[in-house]
Formats: C-alpha cells, structure tokens, sequence
C-alpha cells in the first residue's frame, strides 16, 4: 500500500509549527510537577497531580502535535485543504494552550471554575479546529485507508471532548455520575479513539517513507481503525446500558487491535532498507514494545479478581509516556526538519540537508534522557519514595532537549532563508 503525497499543497511552515513548539513545554511542566510532588504523583492515578501531570501529557504535550501534525497531514495526504490554515492555527492554539494550563490547575487546586474554563477552552480550540478540518474533509472520498482514519481520528477526538466535558462539569458540581466508569471511557476514547487512530492512519504513510519498510498489506489496514472505534463504541454502548460482560469483550478486542498493529509494525522495521537505525527508528521500537508491555499489563488486571492498585497506574505510565508520546516524538524528528527542508525548496539549490537542520547526534542525546525517563517513570510505580522525583527531573530535561533541537532546526532553517533572500 503506497500513499500518494501532494506536497504542493503543504501549508505554510508557521501553521503547523506553533503546535510542536509549544508542545515540549507542557512536558518540561509534568517534569517541574513531579519533582515538586515526587511520590504524591505516584500514589494512585486519583490524586491531584496524578491526573495534573496526565492531563499535561495528554490535553498539552499530545493534543499540540497531533493537531500541528493533522493541519499538515490533511492537504498534503488526504487532499483536504484548509481553507486558511494559518488562520485555523491562530484560532486553535490559544484555547488549546490555556486550557490544558487551567484544566492541569484545576486538578491541582480542586477549583471548580478552573476545571471547567478549562474544560471549556480546550473544548473550544478542539471544535473549531474539527469545524474547519470537517469543511475540508467534506467531499473526499477516503480512497486510502489512511483518509478514512484520519477521518474516524477526527470522530474520536469529538467524542474525546464530550466525556471530557461531561467529567469536569460533573466534577465541579458534584454530579452523580459513575465518575469512574466515565473516566476510563474518556481515556480510552482518547489514547485510541483519537491517538490511537491517528497514529495508526499517519504511520501507514510515515513509516514507509521515513523508515524505509515495506508498505503496510491494504486488506488490514482498512479494517483496523474502524474495528478500534467499533470496539469502543461498543464500550460506550456496555456502560450505557450496564452489560459488564459486553464492555470486557470491548476492552479485549482493543487489546488485539494495539497488539496486532504493534507487532505487525515492528515486523515491517525488520525488513527496513536502511541497515542503520536512525532516532526514529528506536524512539518507535520503544513505543511499539512498551505498547505491547501495557497492554499485557492491562489485559492482566481486567482479568484479575482483586488487581494490584498499581496496576492501572502502570499500565498509564508504560502505554502514555513509554508508547504513545514516544512515538510521536520519534516522528517530531522526522517531521520538522523536513518541512524545514521542504520549505527552503522554492529557494533554489544548495538547501542543508535535514541531518544538517537537525544532527543525529542532538537527537540521540535528547532520546538518552527520554529512554531514562520512562525507564525511572516505570520503576517509580513501584518505588516512588526513591525514584519519582529523578523520574521527574529526567522528563524535564528530555522535554527541554527536545525543544531546543526543534527550535535548532527552525533557527537554520530561517538563516538560510535569510542568507538566500540577502543574496
């Protein structure tokens, strides 16, 4: 299965990179949080700074890429072009970033009209973007099972912020709701609903390209999303109606769809072109492993009488940070320098190369403290008293790496620019 890329109609580079220059910050802030809370953090996926550092990851640091990504993605794979896509990202960007910064103060402070402002914000950034992303989708026939993905992706970032706001309300106001029920809802519609899908539709064509595989086989790859987000609204469909049996078998076949595209993703890696590999390369060996890891992790407690309370808490420290986010980071150094590159071509000959925009050996330094920091994230669900806080210190300073690389490359990036229009 080969994607077919339009790169003429790439967005302007400012669009897009707003989002994956903001989003390290919230990463350096979930660090600051943990060496400021330290064990706190650790003691149960409850506690304020628990679901603080949470939604840090999740609502700051995933949300700003995944929507810096889809803003570039859409023209230029699924033909869907934006009408104004620098205007999108100047009306997105602020409720998102002020909102994931007043929703993480809310949990922290237990203030009422925090949790809901920022319920409200982020929900706000989230619709307008899926109000213009749903103009430009309107009429593009999903050709490829990389469009129809991102289009259930978009479907599952709504239902994402309708649970959202429905806990944070109900939160604040004191609601008699199955508080839990919902919130393992929200996280599930939003780790695979939204990132899930997402990362699936993009890594149909990002992987190939970048990490030089064989395609993935067209038959599976159209049923895999649709199969996530079948699952999970059967999930929603178990809790509406209290059948406890119909939401394990929901649960069990999302543990299969995550297992199944893991493995046959790191099956591909094995067959790649390029014997060396590269940051991304093993920022995705990562994530796909510590995916799987959580899963099993997962699948164990659902089936347990009585599980560990860490079990749950492992299984978000192994699937968010270890899974999810690190694949996404691996695919930022892909991203961004060769947009960085790609928008110097207009320019003439005599561009850097994407290894001179941003070089192997920054990025390798970066991915070290970010491979400790799960590493002692992992190991502080078990020792928080010794190891949260270095776990917290580690994430930092890799969250901090990681914009200064970004930003690195967008500072060549603009020199040479200058030096070409000076000339």
């Amino acid at each position: 299965m080969q994607a077919l890329l339009s790169y003429d109609q790439s967005p302007p580079f400012a669009a897009p990179l707003r989002f994956f220059l903001s989003a390290p910050l919230f990463g350096v802030l979930a660090g600051l949080l943990a060496i400021v809370d330290g064990p706190l953090l650790f003691a149960s996926r409850w506690t304020p700074a628990a679901l603080a550092a949470t939604h840090l990851l999740t609502a700051g640091f995933m949300l700003q890429i995944m929507i810096g990504a889809l803003i570039q993605v859409l023209p230029v794979v699924a033909g869907a072009n934006l009408a104004q896509p620098l205007r999108t990202a100047r009306r997105v960007h602020p409720p998102l970033t002020l909102g994931a910064l007043l929703l993480a103060g809310g949990f922290l402070s237990g203030t009422p009209w925090l949790l809901q402002g920022g319920a409200l914000l982020l929900a706000a950034g989230c619709i307008l973007f899926l109000h213009d992303a749903g103009r430009a989708l309107r009429g593009v026939p999903s050709t490829s099972p990389t469009i129809r993905g991102l289009k259930l992706a978009c479907g599952g970032l709504l239902a994402t912020v309708v649970l959202g706001l429905l806990l944070a309300f109900a939160l604040a106001g004191g609601w008699a709701l199955p508080l839990s029920d919902l919130a393992d809802l929200h996280a599930a519609w939003g780790l695979a609903g939204w990132a899930g899908v997402l990362l699936i539709a993009v890594a149909y064509v990002v992987v190939p390209m970048f990490q030089l595989t064989p395609g993935y086989a067209a038959r599976p790859s159209w049923w895999l999303p649709p199969f996530i987000v079948g699952a999970l609204l059967t999930w929603t469909a178990a809790l509406a109606v209290d059948l406890p049996w119909l939401r394990i078998s929901a649960q069990v076949a999302l543990i299969v769809a995550g297992s199944i595209f893991a493995g046959w993703t790191l099956a591909l890696q094995r067959r790649r072109r390029r014997a060396k590999p590269d940051v991304t390369l093993r920022y995705w060996q990562l994530g796909l492993l510590t995916a799987m890891l959580a899963l099993a992790t997962w699948s164990a407690g659902a089936f347990l009488r009585d599980p560990d309370p860490r079990t749950a808490l492992l299984f978000g420290v192994c699937f968010l940070l270890g899974g999810v986010l690190a694949c996404i980071v691996g695919m930022l150094y892909k991203i961004v320098p060769f947009l960085a590159w790609l928008h110097l071509q207009p320019l003439g000959r005599g561009a850097p190369p994407m290894n001179r925009l941003l070089t192997d050996l920054a990025a390798r330094r970066q991915m070290g403290a970010f491979f400790v920091a799960c590493a002692l994230s992992t190991a502080a669900v078990f020792l928080p008293d010794w190891l949260a806080r270095p776990a917290g210190l580690a994430f930092a300073l890799a969250s901090a790496g990681l914009l200064w690389n970004l930003a690195q490359a967008v500072r060549r990036h603009h020199a040479y620019r200058r030096a070409k229009l000076d000339a």
